[in-house]
């Protein structure tokens, strides 16, 4: 092996990979179709009137952090499956974007309804595990 040669990619690296962009293209069809057609997606998504009058006067900067968080795991998801070591960078902008967003719905403008606590975990779990088996890949020398 030379000295500039990559480990070889393990295969559970493209399973991982193939995972993570599948959850987070979700996180940002969902984030989109709240911005470009927020009445029927949210009709369609069973919420009252009150929540999406909440949703459509969410502050701006609220609104970009909620982007930091889906597009984040979106870039962080591509950057894994090109072993690049930037994974790491684009989760953990990620991870800060979900956690300024909801955070701050949860502890300053209290929706009228909230996430199951059942599916806020697994968002956060499926971040964190993105963000730490990045970093593992990293430390490994897969992604460089």
């Amino acid at each position: 092996m030379g000295l500039n040669a990559k480990p070889a990619t393990p295969t559970h690296l493209w399973i991982v990979g193939v995972l993570s962009l599948l959850w987070n293209l979700f996180g940002c069809y969902d984030y989109l179709m709240s911005e470009l057609s927020p009445a029927s997606y949210f009709a369609n998504m069973g919420m009252n009137a009150e929540s999406a009058a909440y949703m459509a006067e969410l502050p701006a900067w609220l609104i970009a952090f909620w982007a930091f968080g889906v597009w984040g795991s979106l870039v962080g998801s591509l950057l894994l499956l090109a072993r690049s070591r930037h994974a790491v960078l684009a989760f953990t902008v990620s991870l800060i974007g979900l956690a300024v967003s909801q955070l701050t719905q949860a502890f300053v403008l209290h929706p009228p309804q909230s996430a199951p606590v059942g599916l806020t975990l697994v968002i956060w779990s499926a971040l964190a595990f993105f963000l730490i088996y990045a970093r593992s890949m990293s430390a490994k020398g897969v992604l460089r």
